[in-house]
């Protein structure tokens, strides 16, 4: 029965490895062709939020218009100059933005073959439950590098561009330093949005309730007002745009926490 069991193990390890082994081909696929097309990546994407013209400030300067405060957002030039310090400077950060882009564009898949293992363990009731797993996570991981990219990228660029403690200082940013808040800012956004599905399975087990959640509210909001006004200019209009989606997220994860908790009620009965 030890053989049995030891052989179940190691033959669920290997279909593990498998899975794993085309996830990782299909990042490197990715990285390679990221790597191939660096320069126009860089030019019209990594790039970009720095610029004037990038859509975001053309829709803020919009807005700001409309609000009476066209001064707001609306940049003639975002004066920062980038520069690369270290010998190995931008061979480096080519190579780690490839890798980047080369995990988000891949993320569908990843999280597909991971699924494809876990799903054979799971009861027909936790199936039900997780019906459409896939889509939702990649949507909700794609929306929050949107979200990354076109909000929290230019806001803070933008922020820190322009920030200045003396008039002496001359913001001459680092490659490294350039390229590294950009990763975190747009793939910290897409792990950020998966909180309404991190918390639906944490109902779904019993580790979170939405009275725990409710009762708690008045925090999250704190928090996150904290979490706009750091990212963020001084200025009502983008804090505002910061913190509208991430208290969204945060209401949408007790709705479906409440929807949760009903269902499970109705099955106990």
């Amino acid at each position: 029965m030890s053989v049995e069991n030891e052989m179940s193990f190691l033959g669920h390890l290997e279909e593990l490895r498998w899975h794993v082994v085309r996830a990782l081909i299909a990042i490197v696929i990715f990285t390679i062709v990221s790597f191939v097309f660096s320069s126009w990546i860089f030019d019209n994407i990594v790039f970009a939020p720095a610029r004037a013209s990038f859509p975001t400030f053309t829709w803020l300067c919009k807005l700001g218009q409309l609000v009476n405060s066209p001064e707001t957002f609306c940049p003639q030039e975002i004066k920062m100059k980038i520069q690369s310090r270290y010998m190995t400077g931008q061979f480096s950060m080519q190579v780690m933005a490839s890798f980047i882009i080369g995990i988000i564009a891949a993320f569908p898949y990843v999280f597909w073959e991971l699924w494809r293992f876990v799903k054979p363990g799971l009861r027909s009731s936790e199936l039900k439950v997780s019906k459409g797993a896939v889509f939702w996570v990649t949507l909700m991981f794609l929306s929050g590098i949107l979200f990354g990219y076109f909000v929290l990228c230019p806001i803070t660029i933008f922020f820190l561009a322009n920030y200045q403690i003396s008039e002496m200082i001359v913001n001459e940013f680092d490659i490294t330093s350039y390229v590294s808040t950009i990763v975190a800012l747009v793939f910290g956004s897409g792990m950020l949005f998966q909180l309404p599905i991190v918390i639906y399975f944490l109902t779904k087990i019993g580790l979170l309730t939405p009275a725990f959640l409710k009762k708690y509210r008045k925090h999250a909001i704190v928090i996150i007002l904290i979490i706009a006004a750091i990212i963020t200019p001084p200025d009502p209009l983008s804090q505002t745009l910061i913190f509208i989606p991430l208290y969204l997220l945060f209401e949408i994860s007790i709705i479906l926490s409440s929807r949760v908790a009903k269902n499970k009620a109705k099955q106990s009965l």
